[in-house]
Parts: structure tokens; C-alpha cells; sequence
């Protein structure tokens, strides 16, 4: 498993149990005793999660979460509370955090957890890469070819297409196989897939 678990939480206690328990299932491991130092350290290219602690001296659990996110740190956060605090449970969530656990918690179910949010930032990353993939792909469009992607993914024939935009057919040919290659598709049913899947309009 690539990429380092940071866990902020000013009780020592805490941060070098979590740093075995993580360890021993071979994640990196690096702990913060503060928001503010965790702050200070970013930019973190080799952050995988963070587990961040509600109640700490100094800047809370939600305080630091905010200043993550305006700070451009999207990896995913689990924060970790001793007390049962549900409104702010429901704000983190809404916020985006991915998970909010109560201690005493089971060592390996939080293991399994971290791993989760692990995996599914990783998949976010791969699918964001792969839309922007598709996004530059469509901007290298000319006017022309754009014109025809829209009415080819609207089932239209070369013959409609040719007539609505009043340009010959060999020529709507021709855009229809340079926009095909430019997007790295075989053909228009592979082409409306790549949109499909990159979640861009069709």
C-alpha cells in the first residue's frame, strides 16, 4: 500500500497506538501532536488518509478539517472522538469526511476502515485523472468536429449530419474519423462510452 497515514492528536497515548496497530498491517505511518504543525507541513504529496481527533488543544478536529480542504489537501479524513457528539458527526460528514469513529474503537475494524478510504480516494484520483484525460481530448476538437460529435451522439447518420450543417458527406466522413482518432476511440460506440464513463456531456 502506497502512501503514509498521518494521525493528528495531541495524545501521545493515542498517536504511537495508532502508529503500531497501522504499522503492524505494513501502512506508513506519521503522527502530529497538533493541527496547526500537520498545517504547517503541507503540502504532503504522500498523504493517503488522515485520522484527526475532534477535541484537541489549540485548533480542533473540524477547525483543521476546514483549513485541509482551503488548503487544497483532499485525502480522506477519519476523525476520532472519545465523546459522543452527534451534531458535530453530522457536520464532518457533510464537509466530506469520509468516516467518524467513536473510542473506544475495534483496532481491526479502524484498520479495514482506513484501508477502505484508502482504496476509494485512490479510485477518485484514477477516475479524475481519466476525465481530464477526456476533457483535453474534446478541447483539441475543432469547431467542426465538435459540431459533429454532438449530432453523431444523438444517433444522427453522415447523411443527416452532412445536410443539417450543409457540408458534403466525405467531409463529415473525414471529421467523424479525425475527432474518433483525436479521442482515442475504435469507433462511435466506444467514443460515447469514454464520455459516459469520464461523467462528461454527451
Amino acid at each position: 500500500m502506497t502512501g503514509c497515514v498521518h494521525i493528528i492528536d495531541d495524545d501521545e497515548a493515542i498517536r504511537d497506538a495508532l502508529s503500531f496497530l497501522f504499522a503492524s498491517r505494513g501502512l506508513r505511518v506519521q503522527g502530529w501532536p497538533s493541527g496547526e504543525d500537520f498545517l504547517q507541513a503541507l503540502p504532503l504529496p504522500d498523504c493517503a488518509c488522515i485520522m484527526l481527533d475532534v477535541r484537541m488543544g489549540g485548533l480542533s478536529g473540524p477547525d483543521t478539517f476546514d483549513r485541509l480542504r482551503a488548503a487544497g489537501c483532499l485525502a480522506p479524513v477519519i476523525f476520532l472522538t472519545g465523546h459522543a457528539d452527534v451534531p458535530v458527526a453530522v457536520r464532518a460528514l457533510k464537509a466530506g469526511a469520509f468516516d467518524f469513529v467513536e473510542k473506544p474503537f475495534n483496532d481491526n475494524a479502524l484498520v479495514d476502515l482506513v484501508l477502505a478510504a484508502i482504496e476509494a480516494h485512490a479510485a477518485q484520483v484514477a477516475h479524475s485523472g481519466a476525465r481530464e484525460d477526456v476533457a483535453r481530448r474534446l478541447a483539441s476538437l475543432s469547431t467542426r468536429e465538435e459540431e459533429v460529435l454532438r449530432l453523431m451522439l444523438q444517433g444522427r447518420l453522415n447523411k443527416q449530419i452532412a445536410y443539417t450543417l450543409g457540408i458534403a458527406m466525405r467531409t463529415v466522413e473525414l471529421h467523424r474519423s479525425r475527432l474518433i482518432a483525436k479521442m482515442g476511440a475504435r469507433n462511435a460506440v466506444e467514443l460515447a462510452a469514454l464520455l459516459s464513463e469520464a461523467g462528461l456531456p454527451r
